[in-house]
């Protein structure tokens, strides 16, 4: 009798299809289609949902994570608190099974071999099957882990993503959609970290009026946790989308930063004085990342909100990275708004991007 192969849980970028969208979510599907596209994105593997299904049932915690739902009542702070940490803990100590974890650890040092070092840093990030569907926004609401590195804590890395299902936020905005707790799975992204100079997100159309003439970016120095969770003022730009001119701009006191730490971690610190009030991007850079925008909305055929990263050690007209791409959610309901001119009350500029991205749609949960 010949020994059963071992199902697949892993799928590099450069391998993804879309008929596998159900088993990567929408994270990883972006990051596969980007890479196939011809998009700069580092490179990376998805762990599929697969292999939280095994885990899931070989640990078999359908009971306990429903008996922690029963009765839940969103709207109590400390009860949804409560509720939600005990499913975290049942998902972060549920053992991984042998095959799985095994295909992690292969991955990963795959990913090594390709960067040509030991311990590749990674980003280990979530990749839920609901996450940045057309009709909802996740954004935000499941974890990220940055600067990982080495095959034991990937694996842990991976087990907390899973664990994210069940965040407080999560948890309430499924409730609140009218999502299947059972039904929402979870694949997890491992990806070669960048090591940004400045990073943030950018949008394809104006998001204080849906303008769909210009190009909207945020930006500011090191990683651009601090901007997609709305904690660091960034500055903000606008691009004409035909002729790629900057068409204003608004430079920030960026008064502090996330930055690579010489303890191999990421971590918030003040901002050096002489750079609070620098511009974080060059205007060559601001419209490469216009460009790359102007490309993700082209192939994706809808307005985009991407995130974004000048990599330290790129050359220069190299080093504008994209690392994620997903339908913008708001505007792009409403259909095409026609352009408001410059100075007229609402298209005021002041009304920065930073109350887009603090609304519930992307604030990032501590």
């Amino acid at each position: 009798m010949t020994s059963r192969e071992p199902e697949s849980v892993v799928v590099w970028f450069e391998s993804y299809w879309p008929g596998q969208k159900n088993e990567v979510g929408g994270k990883a599907s972006s990051l596969g289609e980007m890479t196939n596209a011809g998009l700069p994105v580092p490179p990376g593997y998805a762990i599929t949902t697969t292999a939280y299904r095994m885990a899931h049932d070989e640990a078999d915690i359908d009971a306990q994570i429903a008996h922690h739902l029963t009765d839940l009542k969103i709207d109590d702070i400390s009860m949804v608190a409560e509720r939600c940490g005990s499913i975290r803990d049942v998902i972060r100590q549920m053992p991984i099974p042998p095959d799985v974890e095994k295909q992690i650890r292969v991955a990963y040092d795959d990913l090594c071999r390709q960067s040509s070092t030991d311990r590749v840093p990674v980003a280990v990030r979530s990749s839920a099957t609901s996450e940045d569907s057309p009709d909802a926004s996740f954004a935000g609401e499941h974890d990220t882990y940055l600067w990982v590195r080495g095959g034991d804590d990937v694996v842990d890395a991976v087990r907390r993503c899973w664990a994210s299902l069940f965040t407080d936020r999560a948890t309430c905005y499924r409730d609140e959609m009218g999502y299947d707790h059972r039904s929402v799975e979870m694949c997890v992204v491992v990806q070669k970290m960048v090591h940004p100079k400045a990073a943030g997100v950018a949008f394809t159309l104006d998001p204080t009026n849906g303008d769909r003439s210009q190009i909207a970016i945020d930006s500011a120095w090191g990683f651009g946790e601090g901007v997609v969770a709305g904690e660091v003022t960034p500055d903000n730009y606008r691009v004409d989308k035909v002729m790629l001119d900057i068409t204003k701009r608004i430079i920030s006191d960026k008064t502090h930063e996330y930055v690579l730490t010489d303890q191999d971690s990421v971590s918030k610190q003040e901002t050096a004085p002489d750079r609070v009030s620098e511009p974080s991007l060059t205007d060559n850079e601001i419209k490469a990342i216009a460009r790359l925008a102007k490309t993700a909305e082209k192939h994706y055929g809808c307005p985009q909100d991407i995130e974004w990263a000048v990599d330290i050690d790129l050359p220069d007209g190299e080093n504008v990275i994209l690392l994620q791409s997903r339908p913008e959610t708001v505007w792009s309901k409403k259909g095409p708004t026609a352009v408001i001119e410059p100075g007229t009350k609402s298209g005021d500029f002041m009304s920065s991007i930073v109350s887009t991205l603090m609304s519930p749609l992307y604030t990032k949960p501590e």
